[in-house]
């Protein structure tokens, strides 16, 4: 606390490498390819639409609804390339919309998640242990992680510097060869740290 009673936020190292580009990520489903050929066909050819800033990752023209208990939220992203398991991403207010309680988690942990039904035009399926809102999170090169003295899995805190500046905790590091530096939060959080397209964080030591 300052002299005048405000708040003082804790200033980040002098790090020249501390300067991480933040994104959005809106809701969106990855599919397994038995999921795939349920929605759309055995055989259908899904069209790539852009290329995503992570490597290797892109966005399909096709999209799928999401009906929840109590709503549905139409035209969901979905990203390539598929997976073992059908995971879906969504924020805290879709899920109000949808009427579901899905857990925060990292990418993968789909034991015990929610479940929702999801549909196409062909077909409607229900994904069992399937929906979890994201984990906010930090896509790293194991040199980039070296340069900002932390390792894969570590958690951190990252103070965004934007219009509404916020500091977030419980942020995981997530560092590969095939990364490219930015830091993932969902809409809900982009929204309250009025996130524009040069917002950077840095992480806090």
């Amino acid at each position: 606390m300052g002299e005048n009673g405000e708040i003082v936020i804790e200033e980040a190292n002098n790090n020249p490498y501390n300067k991480i580009p933040v994104e959005a990520s809106g809701r969106h489903i990855h599919l397994s390819q038995e999921d795939m050929d349920s929605l759309f066909g055995q055989g259908y050819e899904m069209t790539v639409v852009k290329e995503l800033s992570q490597p290797g990752q892109y966005q399909y023209k096709e999209r799928v609804t999401l009906i929840g208990p109590k709503g549905t939220i139409q035209r969901v992203a979905i990203l390539g390339p598929v997976r073992g398991r059908t995971q879906i991403e969504i924020s805290l207010t879709d899920a109000v919309v949808l009427g579901i309680k899905p857990p925060i988690r990292e990418s993968g942990d789909l034991d015990g998640a929610e479940a929702l039904f999801v549909s196409t035009p062909r077909n409607v399926l229900k994904v069992e242990e399937g929906v979890i809102v994201a984990k906010r999170h930090i896509h790293m090169t194991e040199e980039d992680a070296k340069k900002l003295n932390v390792k894969d899995k570590d958690i951190v805190k990252v103070k965004i510097n934007s219009k509404r500046p916020v500091i977030f905790e419980e942020v995981v590091v997530r560092a590969n060869k095939n990364y490219k530096l930015s830091m993932h939060i969902d809409y809900d959080e982009a929204n309250a740290v009025a996130l524009e397209k040069e917002t950077y964080g840095e992480i806090l030591y």
